[in-house]
């Protein structure tokens, strides 16, 4: 008892253990439910594909609300959305696992992405509120642990409790993780706002619902659909035409909801076109390759699982080294660099993808440790001319960014295994994943170049 007296935790030790859970639990969330749909439809007997609204009702979902999810926080205050955004997301996890048929799960999962949309913009922001730009890097090494060891250990979770229990679990796992974070919030987190008096930006909702949430529908039906289908080409062209609408009335607005101005911020501009392709090669590679262990392989999903999730360990193994180098070296370098290596790493998997499955093992830590040097660099320096003010904003802005970055990586590369796979033969799979996978270092290449135009000076504060 004496040890625990003596424990005292910092406001932002406190901001940071709260915001990690919640960000772990939603981004897991995200990535065991793959391993979960095909014991739902043997559930609810239907076919495969009848299940697909399971993870595109989520998806779109996150869409609409990531965008208002700034003007939210900085309106009612960011404890009291980010705590309406955690027991949001715990109650309807657990009506999903409560759903008695497909439609009722996809109506929750829904419900389920309102939460998760607000919850991590407003999260990120008063992350970033409570320590200085000197303390970036420190916080960046932070978000390691939810935005790599989640995707990694989803699978694993998802295989294990579809195995053992049964697919609700996969949604009641949420429940006691939202609960506590929900408590913990309440009695340690400080109210926090922002433009108080500003009235909400209704066209900027309206245009930003529309076009995110269509085009990220139609980025993930294509390939399913295919994108010669009336109802893609309709959902991607006419969400290209609302958010280029978005980004013109937003530009005029004199309280936008998403501030598009931000992009004017050098350092932040380049950052997130960076993170646009750096992120949708990474995110489809963690989602390719799964999939081709178990149906090129024949792997099971635990064996599937243990072999991508050495790439989690290699960004916790190079984050310590990473966190050192950032002061001195600055996020051009690191993230350029960075870059180049997981482009090297991809490329050397589309390689032995069908040798050792040590190997395979080897090249995914590889891929880590290159990866590692991205992401922290990227956080410790993205928001470095970002005011307090404007946080709330650009962490919103940055989120949808991200998602957008997953949505397109794995819409190219889900496209071009299935329209390769439907022209050739079983035998030829290895050739159609090699194709996918070299698609994924052209992502992270072309991430690596445009990271090259960051300047190094425009993030000094965070190199302190």
């Amino acid at each position: 008892m004496d040890v625990v007296r003596r424990v005292h935790l910092t406001y932002q030790q406190i901001i940071a253990m709260i915001y990690v859970s919640a960000m772990f639990m939603t981004i897991l969330d995200a990535t065991i439910v793959y391993v979960a749909l095909p014991a739902i439809a043997r559930s609810f007997a239907v076919s495969p594909a009848a299940t697909d609204g399971v993870l595109v009702g989520y998806l779109v979902s996150l869409a609409v609300w990531i965008p208002a999810s700034g003007w939210v926080g900085d309106r009612f205050g960011t404890k009291r959305t980010f705590m309406a955004a955690i027991a949001l997301f715990t109650v309807a996890s657990a009506l999903c696992g409560l759903s008695q048929s497909v439609l009722e799960l996809v109506l929750f999962r829904i419900l389920q992405g309102a939460g998760g949309g607000m919850l991590t913009p407003v999260g990120m922001a008063m992350l970033y509120r409570a320590y200085p730009p000197a303390q970036r890097a420190r916080v960046a090494r932070l978000l390691v642990i939810p935005t790599v060891m989640a995707p990694a250990l989803g699978p694993l979770v998802g295989g294990a409790l579809v195995d053992s229990l049964s697919w609700r679990w996969v949604f009641f796992v949420n429940v006691p993780l939202g609960v506590a974070a929900l408590v913990f919030s309440a009695l340690k987190l400080t109210e926090h706002r922002e433009r108080a008096g500003e009235r909400f930006d209704l066209p900027g909702f309206v245009l930003a619902a529309g076009g995110f949430g269509l085009f990220l529908f139609g980025l993930s039906e294509a390939a399913t659909l295919g994108w010669m289908s009336p109802v893609i080409i309709a959902s991607a062209a006419g969400g290209a035409a609302l958010i280029a609408l978005l980004v013109w009335v937003e530009l005029h607005a004199d309280a936008p909801m998403i501030d598009f101005r931000l992009l004017h911020y050098r350092l932040f501009g380049v950052a997130n076109l960076a993170s646009l392709f750096a992120a949708g090669g990474f995110l489809g590679l963690l989602f390719i390759a799964p999939i081709w262990l178990q149906t090129g392989r024949g792997m099971s999903a635990l064996v599937s699982g243990s072999s991508t999730a050495p790439e989690a360990l290699g960004v916790l193994v190079s984050s310590q080294l990473v966190g050192r180098l950032y002061p001195r070296i600055g996020p051009r370098r690191l993230i350029s660099g960075g870059l180049i290596g997981v482009t090297a790493a991809t490329c050397l998997l589309a390689v032995v993808m069908n040798g050792n499955l040590w190997v395979f093992r080897a090249v995914m830590f590889a891929v880590g440790v290159g990866w590692a040097y991205v992401v922290i660099s990227m956080n410790a320096g993205v928001f470095a001319q970002v005011s307090g003010r404007d946080t709330g904003r650009a962490t919103a802005l940055y989120n949808a960014q991200r998602q957008l970055a997953s949505a397109i990586g794995v819409a190219a590369l889900s496209t071009i295994i299935g329209t390769q796979a439907a022209a050739s033969s079983l035998a030829g799979n290895v050739s159609v994943f090699r194709i996918a996978f070299f698609a994924a270092a052209g992502f992270t290449f072309t991430g690596a170049l445009i990271a090259l135009a960051i300047r190094d000076r425009d993030a000094a504060s965070t190199m302190h």
